[in-house]
């Protein structure tokens, strides 16, 4: 083989392995030059950016933040982005596979301040969960299935995994990986430890989700607490309303008798009935007294109840009009 033909044939060799050396990094990187690609041109708002702030996401969590592009919009743009109303949990938004979207609803009551941080997390969460190479996610799956089987005591957060058994079947774990890293407060160390990676300070972030749920768990505890003793008044009053009638009909024929000994001239058997009738009456007027002023009290209560009604299901309406109210 002439000189040339071997020079050739080491021209050919190094070619192919640098294609191939090429090819194998154009694979490992092909997920940061997606990236890349997603994020050039693109300049994050400043309500994206607070919101990345607020929630503490760390670098990495910002990152897959903001190659979902991020948007905040109001509830009849929310809805066609995300059709099926969103979350069952007490986020707002959806997370579109495949890093094509992260969809917000733009919540402007300052009484449900959170809602809109919780929601970037859960949703930004939802991004990293998918991203997890399959021994991480068979190690998160693990400590979240852990906890969730051992330590889970929120029997609304219980409630809300057990509805995605039916909702989205296979969706369990990928739920709990967002809503344990938003609104549980305190997860066994290893979880901890993994959700480093997303939050710098991940309890800032559950004390939004705490505040927000508190704003309608403390209306509906007290609406659960007025409809009992309303019930209870309801009740004595339904009892005072029947004694009062046969207290009155005692008292009719007992003045009808009286009228008749009187009429036939027995003045001293009359005067011996008058002690009687009266105490009756007496006890009447205290009853009738107490049965009113228990009205005022219920009607009071109805008022106040009803008006909290109102406004809870105000607060629901905020987040979304399909929601049900509570009933008046």
């Amino acid at each position: 083989m002439s000189s040339r033909a071997k020079l050739l044939r080491l021209f050919r060799v190094v070619a192919f392995s640098a294609l191939l050396l090429l090819i194998m990094l154009t694979v490992a990187q092909s997920r940061a030059i997606a990236d890349w690609w997603k994020l050039r041109g693109y300049k994050p708002s400043a309500t994206v950016t607070q919101l990345a702030s607020d929630a503490t996401m760390t670098p990495q969590a910002t990152h897959l933040f903001y190659i979902n592009h991020p948007s905040i919009d109001d509830k009849k743009i929310f809805a066609k982005a995300c059709p099926s109303g969103g979350e069952k949990t007490i986020v707002l938004g959806c997370y579109k596979g495949n890093q094509r979207g992260i969809y917000l609803l733009s919540v402007t009551d300052d009484r449900l301040h959170g809602v809109e941080q919780v929601t970037a997390a859960h949703e930004m969460l939802h991004s990293g969960y998918e991203r997890l190479s399959k021994g991480d996610k068979e190690e998160v799956d693990s400590l979240l299935q852990n906890f969730y089987q051992h330590d889970l005591r929120d029997q609304r957060i219980k409630d809300v995994l057990k509805s995605y058994e039916k909702s989205e079947p296979g969706e369990q774990l990928n739920e709990m990986h967002s809503i344990f890293g938003t609104e549980i407060a305190k997860l066994p160390g290893p979880l901890e430890a993994y959700y480093k990676r997303y939050f710098s300070n991940r309890i800032k972030v559950a004390a939004y989700a705490e505040r927000y749920q508190g704003v309608f768990t403390t209306r509906q505890e007290t609406i659960k607490k007025d409809d009992a003793q309303l019930a209870a008044w309801k009740k004595q009053i339904n009892a005072n309303e029947a004694t009062l009638k046969v207290q009155q009909s005692d008292l009719e024929r007992l003045q009808a008798h009286m009228t008749e000994v009187k009429k036939s001239g027995d003045a001293g058997g009359y005067n011996a009935l008058v002690p009687s009738y009266n105490s009756q009456v007496e006890a009447f007027n205290e009853l009738l007294g107490q049965a009113k002023a228990l009205i005022i009290k219920y009607n009071q209560l109805v008022e106040a109840r009803n008006a909290l009604a109102v406004e809870a299901q105000g607060l629901e309406k905020a987040l979304s009009g399909s929601l049900t109210p509570i009933g008046q």
